[in-house]
């Protein structure tokens, strides 16, 4: 009796653990998430918003990138992380490289001095990015802007940089 006994509890275990898997692993499957290094190496590193993917998904018709775009995404909110604002930015690129992205080179001639706050720092190598600072002007955030249009840089600037009135 004591074989069979132990038989009855090895089962129920392995039914319990069965029907466990089956409830949690949908849920982690669904929402793997990827660490920040590992989304930057996959070029993620300035979508950071769920709907970003699913803009990105209309232009996009590889499941695959997509599938890696909403493992480095984080869900839109109301709360106070999507509310952040930044007290100045600086705009770093390489000089040389600049012939590669005439919408940067747009920015910086016609728009950036809408942005007080936002300054251009010219870096041997750097690949175009928005360095966001806070208040006592410390890097809080680096966003890569390789592929941004002039639209997109006003809209994100104008939402994420405090007026240059607001920090003195």
């Amino acid at each position: 009796m004591g074989a069979l006994n132990e038989y009855i509890l090895i089962k129920r275990v392995v039914i319990l653990w069965v029907i466990l898997m089956t409830i949690t692993a949908p849920g982690v499957a669904a929402k793997e998430q990827l660490t920040t290094r590992q989304c930057e190496t996959l070029g993620f590193t300035g979508l950071a918003l769920c709907s970003d993917c699913n803009t990105f998904a209309e232009y996009v018709k590889n499941p695959e990138l997509l599938s890696d775009c909403l493992k480095c995404c984080t869900e839109d909110s109301n709360d106070s992380m999507s509310k952040i604002t930044y007290s100045g930015a600086i705009l770093e690129v390489c000089m040389r490289k600049l012939v590669f992205y005439p919408e940067i080179v747009g920015f910086i001639e016609e728009e950036k001095d809408k942005f007080p706050t936002v300054k251009v720092q010219y870096v041997f190598n750097s690949p175009p990015k928005l360095i966001m600072l806070d208040d006592e002007d410390q890097q809080q955030e680096t966003i890569r802007i390789d592929n941004w249009k002039r639209e997109h840089m006003l809209q994100f600037l104008q939402e994420k940089v405090k007026p240059a009135s607001a920090k003195y």
